[in-house]
């Protein structure tokens, strides 16, 4: 028996039973409260897709989950499990509101964004810089360093935004807001051309940024000597260092591309929907990218398709929850967790059955060649 799956099978079938079971289960949960599950189906997808503003609000919370979703892919490459997007874009963030509060007031925003863009991959990156170190130098475990930079992220956060950054008079622990220049345009125009008919909706510029982060990282990953050089350490360290690779130069740089991108999705919530700098801007985003990732094969394209899934679980569960009120907030995160569960934990339950599947109609000459690696 092989391991190998046809690549529509292992990017696309396989992710689709994983969902499929996911909502199966789903299901389940809502049958057990006394709901339909069809009709609960069927107001989350038409609360994320069903209108101009849903869709809107789905992109925008795409939009988190793509940057974080690349963050992840980016480090699982390299054979590193990156967990510490959630503090790398909370720090980002921190970059993002300096540019914004620096220059917001001088310069018009186009001129604020490359500012904000540099300043947020930055401490982002450093922000992954340390994990990535100690990782290559000291041997630490890199989902050990990350976990714990998370916490220390929010605490280090905290005491800026309390003692530093905090306009005085101001109770809530958040900067002051941002001059004009440092807004993000928002995409209602655009949609209004397509007669949306929108007053608004948080979805912004930063939008086609993460597209163009797609772009940059397929470019990276499959396209540069460097991309192949993370490639090759994520499948044989050894073969890497054979081959003249330098494992610890390859690891601190992927952990800071990693951290960078991760950084970058400040750039949503920040600069285009706030206009300030809080404390809770990723709202689980960086965990949430960890199933992107794993779901959307860490393939940027996969990453898009798997953040709109998620965007759509975030928007159209706050519709159900709205529409229904017997499944609360609580069940719709029960509900995501499920799908989370399915599509990244547990992506693999179903490739043996499949593996084995395809390797007897192989043998019979019914199934297509299988790709090199599953």
């Amino acid at each position: 028996m092989t391991n190998t799956l046809p690549p529509w099978v292992n990017y696309f079938l396989l992710p689709a039973i994983n969902l499929l079971v996911a909502f199966v289960v789903s299901g389940l949960v809502v049958v057990a409260i006394g709901e339909n599950p069809l009709r609960a189906a069927w107001l989350m997808v038409d609360g994320a897709f069903g209108s101009a503003r849903g869709i809107g609000f789905t992109l925008f919370y795409a939009t988190n989950f793509i940057f974080t979703g690349l963050a992840v892919a980016v480090a699982y490459h390299c054979g590193l499990f990156n967990i510490g997007a959630e503090g790398q874009a909370l720090v980002g963030g921190l970059g993002v509101a300096l540019a914004c509060l620096w220059l917001g007031a001088y310069v018009p925003w186009w001129l604020v964004l490359p500012a904000a863009i540099a300043m947020g991959a930055a401490f982002g990156a450093a922000w992954g810089f340390l994990p990535g170190y100690l990782q290559a130098k000291r041997g630490s475990h890199i989902v050990i360093t990350t976990i714990m930079f998370n916490f220390i992220a929010a605490s280090l956060m905290n005491w800026l935004l309390v003692d530093w950054l905090r306009p005085t008079g101001q109770m809530a622990p958040e900067t002051a807001v941002f001059a004009d220049g440092g807004w993000l345009p928002k995409l209602t125009g655009l949609l209004n051309l397509f007669g949306a008919g929108l007053r608004n909706t948080p979805l912004n510029l930063s939008f086609f940024v993460a597209l163009l982060c797609c772009f940059l990282v397929w470019l990276l990953i499959w396209r540069t000597r460097f991309g192949y050089s993370i490639r090759t350490m994520g499948l044989s360290p050894s073969a890497a260092k054979y081959a003249g690779i330098n494992p610890a130069r390859t690891i601190v740089i992927a952990m800071m591309i990693s951290g960078g991108l991760a950084g970058l999705m400040a750039l949503n919530p920040v600069m285009g929907d706030l206009h300030r700098l809080t404390l809770d801007i990723v709202q689980g985003a960086g965990f949430v990218g960890i199933a992107v990732a794993l779901m959307g094969r860490n393939h940027p394209f996969g990453i898009v398709l798997a953040s709109i899934l998620f965007g759509m679980l975030y928007q159209g569960g706050a519709e159900l929850a709205f529409d229904m009120p017997t499944i609360t907030r609580d069940m719709i995160v029960v509900i995501q967790g499920l799908v989370i569960l399915f599509a990244g934990a547990l992506e693999n339950m179903f490739r043996p059955q499949l593996s084995r599947l395809f390797s007897t109609m192989h043998r019979r000459g019914v199934a297509p060649e299988t790709e090199g690696a599953a």
